[in-house]
Order: C-alpha cells, then structure tokens, then sequence
C-alpha cells in the first residue's frame, strides 16, 4: 500500500511540474489579476489630441509555457501577424542556428564562402556578421537624418533591389570582429549567405522547414527583396502568440518539446556578449543579433530592474520579444512609439511586479 501511493505521489509530482508546450493554442495558467499599473503605462489612452507617447498594439505574456496575461488594441487581433521590424535579425539568427546545428557552417567560415560578393572583404566571418561587427562602414540612421542613412538607402532607394549587394558595396572602416556597430546591413549579409549554405533550391521554403513549422507557426510572412532575400534587417510579420513560441524555444535552451531544434553552443553564442561592444554605445548589450541585459565594462545593467539573464530582441518603434529564463517569463510587446518615450526598463518592471507573489 505504501509502495503504491509513492508511486501515486510521484506520478501526481510529475504531472504538475511537466512542461507546458503549446500545441495548435497555448496551453493558460491562472491570469494576472493585479496589472493595473501594467496597463497604464502600456495602454495610456490616447485620442485625436494625443496621437504621441506610448502606443501598445499587442502585449502577451507566458510564464511557464502558459498564457497569463494578454491584450490588444485594434486594429491588432490575436491572429494578426505584425511588423516585427528588428526583430527580423533575431529570427534570422535563429534560423541560421538550425542550419548551424546541421553541420552546414561554421562560425569561422568566411562570409564570402557562401556570399561571394564579399570577396573584397575576406577578412569577415559569419561570426563578425551576427556580432553587427563586420567593419563595413555603415550608418544606422533614420527618420531623424534619412540624407545620410545606409539603412533608409537600402530598404527604400538605390539598395532596395538587392539589400546583400549593397551593403557589400560599403568599404571597411574598423577590422572585421574588433568592433560593434549596429547595421541592418550586416543582417541582410546574412540572409544573403543562407541561400548559399542551405542551397537557392531549399532557400524559399528554410525559414518555415527549418524554423516556423516545427514551433506550430502557420501563419508568419517574410518579405524579401527583388533578388529573392529575405529582408533579414526589417520584414517578418508574425503574430504575438507565434512570436512567443520563438521566445519559448530560446528560454528553454533551444529545445523544442522532446527535440533539440538549436544547439546548445549556438544558443550560448547568441547569448554571450559581444567583447568588442562599448557600454556607452546602446541601452542593451549585443550578443549574437540578440540584446542582453548583461553589464559591460562594469556599467550597470542596462534594464537594472529585470533580472540580468534577461535577453530580447527588439525592433523599431517599441516592438519586443523579451526573454526572462530563470522567471519562466516570456514577453511579447508590440507597438507604434514614434517619439522615444517607451522604456524597456520601465515595462519589465511593471510585467515583473504584475506576475510576482
């Protein structure tokens, strides 16, 4: 008798700490009640008069592989695949991470092995490429100096047709690995490279194969250029709920169920800093096209109020996939923020304060 209820004891413990994957929905645990503080500054109202400020079109958040809290503001739906900007770089990051787990490259390969436009560069590796520090000289500029952006260039005028080739077209400004400078273009490089190491036949359909479809994403959209790219910088579309599921992937150390769909040195790489990035230079810390809330150079953290193994990626205009492992926390925030007040610090504070005891 005693035998037999240890064993009942044993299977009931199983069963309340098993894992939490969602299948074709997710799975909701108990809602956050207390969130009015979330939601004020999330959801500030806004009308004709006051169209500036904080713009929340989406935000969703999974503790523990279950939804908790989720809300929209229309014309956003939960099966609206959204603009996810920059967010773009991190997923192209991970779906290169799943070519990288099937032995198609290596971090040290030559960008110009698989993109042979960058012969005039050989020095570059596809590491300099996910560290934003290839030493292309580029400028990262947009609304505010639209004349001297490469990024607005290339997304909109001369390099809109083939956004790989006109970045490669750049000249050196620093070696190649010793120095971080954001770039879009340097994403794009790396959309560009894909074709070359997954083979043009498989390039159109890899990112679902490879990525979306084992997470259960139906419905994602990916842009590409006139040379048939993916516009890795700027141009996937995907809805909260499936962009969590990427979040979800990365919290739990690339495993996806019973399946190890990133590799574990690969998740490590995205999630180290990069050695060449200077504290003062950006809010977040760069790893591999993910931000970290690690210190660099002993500066503070740059979201002091998450925890430091917080990590995210971030796009244009407020949009956020936030990852906090050892809170089972997994964030999505999307928006429309055109005047810089939205603070990344200030909203996982608020998240952390709503989903605490």
């Amino acid at each position: 008798m005693c035998k037999g209820l240890s064993l009942f004891l044993l299977l009931i413990s199983f069963t309340v700490h098993a894992e939490q994957w969602p299948g074709e929905e997710w799975p909701t645990g108990p809602k956050v009640t207390d969130t009015e503080a979330l939601e004020n500054y999330a959801f500030p109202p806004r009308d004709d008069a006051n169209r500036q400020g904080i713009r929340t079109d989406a935000l969703l958040i999974i503790h523990d592989g279950q939804i908790i809290y989720e809300r929209y503001a229309g014309p956003t739906t939960e099966h609206t695949p959204h603009l996810t900007w920059s967010i773009s770089k991190s997923l192209m990051a991970t779906v290169l991470g799943v070519a990288y787990g099937e032995g198609l490259f290596k971090l040290e390969d030559p960008a110009a092995k698989f993109y042979p436009p960058l012969a005039k560069h050989p020095q570059i590796k596809i590491a300099d490429l996910l560290h934003w520090a290839s030493g292309i000289d580029w400028q990262e500029d947009y609304e505010y100096a639209p004349l001297k952006s490469s990024v607005v260039a290339m997304l909109y005028t001369r390099g809109h047709r083939d956004m790989a080739a006109f970045t490669a077209d750049h000249d050196i400004y620093a070696k190649p690995g010793e120095a971080f400078r954001y770039s879009s273009g340097d994403s794009n490089l790396l959309a560009a490279a894909l074709k070359n190491i997954v083979g043009p036949q498989h390039y159109p359909d890899y990112p679902w194969t490879a990525l979306f479809e084992p997470l259960g994403i139906r419905h994602a959209v990916w842009e590409t250029d006139a040379a048939g790219t993916f516009v890795a910088s700027s141009y996937a579309y995907l809805t909260a709920r499936d962009l969590a599921r990427v979040g979800l992937l990365m919290a739990r150390d690339g495993r996806w169920s019973d399946r190890q769909l990133l590799p574990k040195d690969w998740v490590a790489f995205n999630l180290k800093p990069f050695s060449g990035y200077k504290a003062h230079q950006d809010e977040a810390v760069p790893g591999g096209q993910w931000w970290l809330n690690r210190p660099a150079d002993s500066a503070a953290s740059p979201w002091p109020d998450a925890p430091p193994d917080t990590f995210a990626a971030l796009g244009h205009w407020g949009q956020a996939l936030y990852v906090i492992p050892s809170e089972k926390l997994v964030i999505v925030r999307y928006g429309d923020d055109r005047d810089g007040s939205y603070r990344h610090n200030e909203l996982l504070k608020r998240v952390l304060m709503a989903v605490r005891p």
